[in-house]
């Protein structure tokens, strides 16, 4: 579950900072913005955050060119001066949606990643993990099946030692 952040040369898991309550595997916005509204509304009631605040700091991000990363992945992440750890969330959208990723297909694995402001290094270190495991095309099938957190915890927890 959510942890505070570690120091750099821990190896941080995507389930020691992924949160059973942010895991949403049912997503329905059509389009960017809604996707990233429904993303933070989990991780905004776990903070305390405004969830507006998490929205403008993601779509600043965008801004500077998508974090739809291609082959339906999409990893929304920025950094939040008032944040006192890390939160990670999963969602998935069966349907797809335009997140002007990088390859023009459609996005239906989301990593929503915030960080503190300062954890500049833990948030690059987490990108990359994700980035790494989401490369396994089976890894991938099997999030697309997942019905249930339970089973998006399942999977990744399958393939987390190996990154």
């Amino acid at each position: 579950m959510a942890t505070d952040a570690r120091s750099d040369d821990t190896v941080m898991k995507i389930l020691d900072v992924l949160d059973k309550e942010a895991i949403l595997v049912d997503l329905k916005a059509k389009d960017k913005i809604g996707i990233l509204n429904e993303l933070v509304a989990p991780t905004a009631r776990i903070t305390g955050i405004d969830p507006n605040d998490m929205v403008r700091v993601l779509m600043e991000r965008e801004r500077l060119g998508s974090t739809g990363i291609g082959d339906g992945i999409g990893i929304p992440h920025g950094k939040l001066k008032n944040l006192e750890r890390l939160v990670l969330g999963f969602g998935l959208s069966r349907k797809g949606v335009d997140f002007e990723s990088i390859d023009g297909r459609p996005t239906h694995l989301f990593f929503l990643l915030i960080t503190p402001e300062h954890a500049t290094d833990l948030h690059l270190k987490l990108l990359a993990r994700i980035s790494r495991m989401l490369k396994k095309d089976s890894l991938k099938e099997m999030l697309m099946k997942a019905g249930s957190a339970e089973e998006v915890i399942a999977v990744i927890g399958g393939e987390d030692d190996d990154f």
